[in-house]
C-alpha cells in the first residue's frame, strides 16, 4: 500500500482518480482495498479543507435558497421580516437584516444564525 501525503494539485487529482477506481470495486471495510479507500478519502478531505475551503453563503443568498427550497414567496416572509416592501429591500440588498429579523429567520426557516450575521455581498 503505497500512500503518500497530498502536497500538490497533481497528487490531489491522482488521489481522486484512485478513489474513483476503488469505489467502482466497492471494497469491504477491513480489506486492504477498503483500508486504502478510507485512507485516501481522509487525505483528500484534509487537502480540500486546507486548500479548497468552502466559504459560508451570503445571507441574502441563503434566504433566497431557503425560499426556493421551500416554495416560499415574498408574502410568506412577511411574518418574519415585515411588509412586502421591507422583504424586497432585504432581498435586493437595500436594507440590512436586523437582529430581530435574524432571530426570526433562524427560528422560522432554520437558517444558521452565523450565516445570517455575515456581511452581505453587494449585488
Amino acid at each position: 500500500m503505497d500512500i503518500r501525503p497530498i502536497h500538490t494539485e497533481a497528487d490531489y487529482k491522482a488521489a481522486l482518480k484512485d478513489i474513483a477506481s476503488l469505489m467502482e470495486s466497492d471494497p469491504d471495510l477491513g480489506t486492504p482495498e477498503g483500508d486504502r479507500l478510507d485512507i485516501l478519502a481522509t487525505l483528500v478531505q484534509a487537502y480540500e479543507a486546507k486548500h479548497l475551503p468552502i466559504a459560508p453563503p451570503d445571507p441574502v443568498e441563503a434566504i433566497k435558497f431557503r425560499m426556493e427550497q421551500s416554495g416560499m414567496s415574498v408574502k410568506d416572509l412577511e411574518p418574519i421580516i415585515g411588509k412586502s416592501n421591507r422583504v424586497y429591500e432585504i432581498l435586493n440588498r437595500k436594507r440590512p437584516l436586523t437582529l430581530a429579523m435574524i432571530r426570526r429567520l433562524h427560528i422560522s426557516l432554520g437558517i444558521p444564525a452565523d450565516v445570517l450575521i455575515a456581511e452581505t455581498v453587494a449585488g
